[in-house]
């Protein structure tokens, strides 16, 4: 489930965001989180496609159904005429950020991983307070729990975190736009400084003061940081 925002002027076939939101991958939140940067992209003359997933606490939500669910979201995009599947760039706010780090991530998975063999392939993706190592925010309990939910524990099941966790498929191979507050108190900035620091193509812009919430408000330097950088993030 996904909602589509075009451009209203005339054009295309159009570069696309991929849009994913946070929520610790629990339900309870959904991709309303995300409608007003679908709306700001659609704007600015680039598609947003506003994705849905299963979540903890739903039949099939966590390992693998929700991986299947974007996975089959951003390939879906091969199939609209007005999305330029070339031009396409993951976006996503807390473990909607880890959700669009694994998705560029795809094309390192072995065969029979859920995920694996995409059919599109994201040329960027952009991090906004994310959780990028799932195995450090296990130990860390981040979220109370919340990594276990959707992987089981790490002592019992590390060959899934080896597929899911972005920070175990380094190099990613595309652009990376890490967008973090300092002041964030739910995903610790530390999560988005190792991962700069072990990917040589993932750039980390911190936001002095900024909390987990400013980095998704299309008033707050967050979004601009990610709009000023996303014609170059999709090639052209």
């Amino acid at each position: 489930m996904a909602n589509l925002h075009l451009p209203a002027r005339e054009g295309g076939p159009w570069p696309c965001v991929v849009l994913l939101h946070g929520g610790f991958w629990r339900r309870g939140w959904d991709r309303t989180l995300m409608t007003a940067l679908a709306a700001d992209l659609a704007r600015r003359g680039v598609a947003a496609w506003n994705v849905e997933y299963r979540r903890v606490g739903q039949d099939g939500g966590g390992w693998p159904g929700t991986f299947e669910d974007v996975a089959a979201a951003v390939d879906r995009l091969a199939e609209f005429d007005e999305v330029d599947a070339a031009r396409v760039a993951t976006c996503g706010h807390s473990a909607g950020g880890h959700l669009a780090l694994w998705l560029a991530a795809r094309h390192r998975l072995p065969a029979g991983v859920p995920g694996a063999e995409p059919r599109v392939r994201p040329v960027a993706a952009i991090a906004q307070g994310a959780v990028c190592d799932l195995e450090q925010a296990w130990r860390d309990d981040l979220g109370g729990g919340a990594v276990t939910g959707l992987l089981g524990s790490f002592a019992d099941v590390p060959d899934r975190y080896a597929a899911a966790s972005p920070a175990a498929l380094v190099p990613i191979g595309v652009a990376q736009l890490l967008v973090h507050g300092s002041a964030d108190d739910i995903v610790p900035v530390s999560q988005s400084h190792h991962h700069a620091a072990t990917d040589p193509l993932a750039e980390l812009v911190q936001l002095d003061g900024a909390d987990h919430f400013d980095v998704i408000d299309v008033e707050q330097a967050g979004w601009a940081a990610v709009t000023d950088r996303l014609p170059e993030l999709l090639g052209g």
